[in-house]
């Protein structure tokens, strides 16, 4: 039993260095990633301030210091130059999820909001100012849906792997899909709360009750 359990733990090593691998870029991609983590930073800023109308390329280029030609080499739109604050909460996410210790049930670390909070304050009240204003901008409501189910695959992969599946079955694939759109549910309630609305309840809390249905499964 001891060689069985080495060699589970190994390719569990394994499957966790793949992950911290693929989450380190090199230096060169390092410093794109950081660049664009800037420029999403000033444009939720300024959507926040003046709302998307009222923002233009020039507008979250001029606030970081660089050209408008060089926004355009990072970002196909000015709504999507909010993308890598999106897709660096989901990285956070599925990070923890595959980090998690596998003799602890997975719906702890699914309840735990701090992938959020994990690149500080500053950023994630940044990420929740942008979530609220995706209430009010379909167009950066787009680019969030976009960039929480594109970790579709990545969760898939973490799930098969703690059921000892090479690959992703089709039963991961779709836990996978009812986890993403029960959290992303779960975080929209959260921050589209109008003042007087807030229940006292947390983000956890929120997180909790969605994670809660999604577990219990379709009334079917």
């Amino acid at each position: 039993m001891a060689g069985v359990d080495d060699a589970a733990g190994a390719e569990q090593d394994a499957g966790r260095a793949r992950r911290t691998r693929a989450g380190r870029p090199p230096l060169t991609e390092r410093r794109k990633e950081n660049a664009r983590l800037d420029i999403a930073r000033a444009a939720v800023e300024l959507f926040a301030e003046r709302g998307v109308e009222g923002v233009s390329a020039a507008d979250i280029a001029e606030s970081v210091g660089i050209s408008t030609r060089t926004l355009w080499r990072y970002f196909p739109s000015k709504e999507e130059c909010v993308a890598p604050l999106l897709a660096l909460g989901v990285r956070r996410l599925v990070q923890q999820l595959g980090d998690w210790p596998t003799d602890k049930s997975l719906l702890e670390a699914l309840q735990r909001e701090d992938w959020i909070a994990a690149e500080g304050p500053d950023t994630a009240r940044l990420v929740l100012d942008l979530m609220r204003l995706t209430r009010t901008e379909p167009s950066l409501q787009t680019v969030w849906m976009r960039q929480t189910f594109a970790a579709q695959p990545a969760v898939a992969e973490v799930l098969a792997e703690r059921a000892g599946r090479e690959r992703p079955a089709m039963e991961d694939n779709v836990q996978a899909g009812m986890l993403l759109a029960a959290i992303h549910v779960a975080v929209r309630d959260f921050a589209w709360r109008r003042p007087g609305e807030d229940d006292g309840g947390t983000l956890a809390d929120a997180l909790r009750s969605a994670l809660a249905v999604a577990v219990r499964g379709l009334p079917l």
